[in-house]
């Protein structure tokens, strides 16, 4: 069939067709929308439940605690605190002077006892295990590591008159805040942060992190009151902490309270005592 009869069975045919096409297309429509709403859902479950594992993981993801081990270069002081018995490494000594460690967040603490011993040759040097670290009792968190910190500055302070106190990493949120309770002749913080939650957000930068986190360790907002001369180690290829976070504390201080050394080359575990780590602890301490 040709000329108008053919075109007018076209027409007819296309007009005919059209509901069943657009029913066709509605029905396409509605599957990607349904397709889209459920990836949607599950994009939002699966968020939900990783912001979940991350608010109840939290402190197995920061404290790592190490098993009890023996020391030959010291004696074991037990401190009740609240709660819990810490072992604390004990070096006496002759003298009025005290130096007090806090360690990461991993450290076996026992394993600086002899480095330690060997640059810091004067004062008695007191190595603090947390709750639930290498023979102490009782479980980590934020406000029982300030507490415990305090009552051992107070135990060491009935025998010293001067106590210097040092922190390393995670330590270092601890010494900054006995440095703010407590009369610190001296303080040290290796490798330290503006916060711990500054830090994690860095690392979960998809999480709200300042919504999530419980032991937050802000060393920055405590600074102002910070009295003691201070001196701040850098390792240069630091890869836990940021150099922002360390920059961002170092500014909160006071012109010329702090006293800045970097290790070249030197990652955030220090190579386990690299020697210019200890140089620059005898140098300070020899002072």
């Amino acid at each position: 069939m040709t000329g108008p009869q053919s075109s007018f069975r076209a027409r007819l045919l296309s007009i005919l067709s059209l509901p069943y096409t657009r029913h066709l297309d509605r029905q396409r429509t509605y599957k990607v929308k349904k397709i889209a709403l459920t990836l949607a859902i599950t994009a939002v479950v699966l968020y939900s439940g990783l912001c979940v594992y991350l608010f109840l993981a939290q402190r197995s993801m920061i404290y790592y605690p190490t098993p009890e081990t023996t020391s030959l270069g010291a004696t074991a002081l037990r401190i009740e605190t609240d709660g819990a018995v810490l072992k604390v490494w004990q070096v006496a000594r002759p003298g009025p002077d005290a130096v007090i460690y806090f360690g990461g967040n991993a450290d076996g603490v026992g394993r600086h006892i002899e480095p330690f011993s060997q640059v810091i040759t004067g004062p008695s040097l007191y190595f603090v295990n947390y709750r639930g670290y290498g023979g102490s009792t009782g479980r980590p968190t934020e406000k029982a590591l300030f507490a415990d910190s305090l009552v051992v500055f107070d135990r060491v302070r009935r025998d010293h008159a001067r106590v210097e106190v040092i922190g390393r990493s995670l330590g270092s949120g601890v010494a900054a805040y006995l440095a703010t309770q407590r009369p610190v002749d001296r303080l040290v913080l290796v490798t330290p942060y503006d916060s711990i939650a500054r830090v994690a957000q860095g690392h979960y930068r998809w999480f709200p992190i300042f919504l999530l986190l419980k032991d937050r360790f802000d060393t920055l907002s405590r600074v102002a009151t910070i009295a003691a001369p201070t001196l701040v180690i850098i390792a240069e290829d630091d890869e836990v902490i940021p150099r922002p976070r360390t920059d961002a504390l170092i500014a909160a201080f006071p012109p010329g309270q702090v006293q800045v050394k970097l290790l070249p080359g030197v990652t955030h575990n220090l190579e386990d005592e690299t020697q210019s780590y200890l140089e620059v602890m005898r140098d300070f301490f020899d002072r």
